[in-house]
């Protein structure tokens, strides 16, 4: 019965996952109907298949290029006592505020120009969001709620993600047309978003903080001044500077595989419906799967479970080289779903583990480049081999490569990392 109350999620782990809910609804509609939408518009102006597919992995590469660039700014000055909250809500409503807009055009470009302040929104924030985590929780219960995060955020996003393919499957049925249900699709999604994230709103404070300005004045430069000593001073911290090395590639691969998968799906021409159903099934298998791994954590060491699951995205990017049928898609769709959440979850507990907490905004900015700033270079790499090869499987065996890296890489990390890397002994 102790051990059952330990275990229990406080009030403020449980705000705290809420936005995963919450933004997580945002990222299922990116890549799922937002895709297919794309092609719709692009469609109506006669952009072809191939190029469709390529401008929509460039609209994402500049998304994250940019929050690549913003990130550790915004984190660096998010350390400073008091300001972490604010600058998480403005950027938090800059990408609730966007999803909404992306109702608006009815042009592809304009519609991918909100798309990428809407993305630059939604992956700020996150930068502030990871890096909560030690603010949250205790040393030992990181894998545990950082995996509680993903996973209810991917079955929490499933709840708006129904409603909205109601309309968008069945709007001819309803009585709407296909820019309508889109409409009504977005304003479901960005109302989600915003009130499950008013508990963490209202609730969160900041305990960790390396500067304590009573004004604005000279927050700015200070925050930029303790990024430059950060930056420089990595060369002394081996173990956090070589995993980020090896998360840049292994987790390029996989936000390109969630980023590209529908858009995807749609170039090799297989059924919308279909697509978007299996995408669903990602999200549900996810769920019990990204619980499973943060218990494991208890047993195995994160590096262990880590690299475990490099491997399976190693397979799964081959797999999908081929891909070429609706069933195979599905069977991917499985494979993803396993290991998504894992992946995600144990990387940002592992890194929050070994970073110094007082600097969490900071690390966690630079984190945010090798993260989702990372993810410009697998997308941008896909849809610019599509366009050499003039086949939209063309640019996936790319993603393989950055698996292996990764894998090999993160080797090392855990070398000089040595046993500090975990609390519970390899069993």
């Amino acid at each position: 019965m102790g051990q059952e109350k330990k275990e229990k999620l406080t009030k403020m782990e449980i705000d705290w996952i809420l936005y995963d809910v919450g933004n997580s609804a945002f990222v299922l509609l990116a890549t799922t109907i937002l895709p297919i939408y794309f092609n719709y518009l692009a469609g109506l102006e006669g952009v072809s298949e191939v190029d469709y597919l390529a401008y929509w992995g460039y609209a994402a590469s500049i998304a994250t290029l940019l929050v690549a660039f913003i990130g550790p700014v915004c984190g660096a000055i998010a350390d400073t006592k008091g300001y972490k909250k604010p600058i998480f809500m403005i950027c938090m409503m800059v990408g609730v505020l966007g999803c909404a807009a992306l109702a608006i055009p009815k042009s592809w470009i304009v519609f991918l120009v909100v798309f990428v302040i809407a993305k630059v929104g939604y992956s700020a924030s996150l930068v502030f969001y990871d890096s909560m985590l030690p603010d949250i929780t205790t040393p030992e219960r990181l894998d545990a709620v950082s995996s509680h995060g993903f996973a209810w955020g991917y079955i929490g996003s499933c709840v708006p993600f129904v409603f909205s393919l109601v309309f968008v499957l069945f709007y001819e049925k309803i009585g709407i047309t296909m820019v309508t249900a889109m409409v009504i699709a977005l304003i479901i999604n960005a109302l989600w978003w915003f009130l499950v994230t008013v508990p963490l709103l209202r609730h969160y404070k900041q305990v960790h903080y390396t500067g304590n300005a009573e004004s604005g004045r000279g927050v700015v430069k200070e925050s930029l001044r303790r990024l430059g000593h950060t930056l420089l001073d990595l060369k002394n911290h081996k173990k956090i500077f070589v995993f980020m090395i090896a998360y840049f590639f292994y987790i390029d691969g996989v936000y390109t595989i969630i980023e590209m998968a529908t858009a995807y799906g749609s170039s090799l021409g297989l059924n919308s419906q279909g697509l978007l159903l299996a995408l669903l099934l990602t999200q549900i298998v996810a769920f019990p799967f990204a619980l499973l791994f943060g218990k494991a954590a208890k047993k195995y060491r994160t590096e262990k479970l880590i690299r475990l699951c490099i491997l399976a995205y190693l397979c799964i990017a081959l797999y999908a080289i081929q891909l070429d049928k609706q069933y195979e898609f599905w069977v991917l769709a499985v494979c993803v779903g396993m290991f998504q959440g894992a992946i995600q979850a144990l990387s940002r507990s592992y890194f929050a583990r070994i970073i110094p907490p007082e600097k969490s905004g900071e690390f966690f900015g630079i984190f945010d480049i090798c993260g989702k700033g990372a993810s410009f270079m697998g997308t941008a790499l896909m849809g610019l081999f599509a366009q050499i090869t003039g086949k939209s499987n063309g640019g996936v065996a790319i993603l393989a490569v950055m698996f292996l890296i990764g894998f090999f890489v993160f080797g090392k990390a855990v070398k000089l990392n040595g046993s500090g890397g975990h609390i519970s002994p390899l069993t």
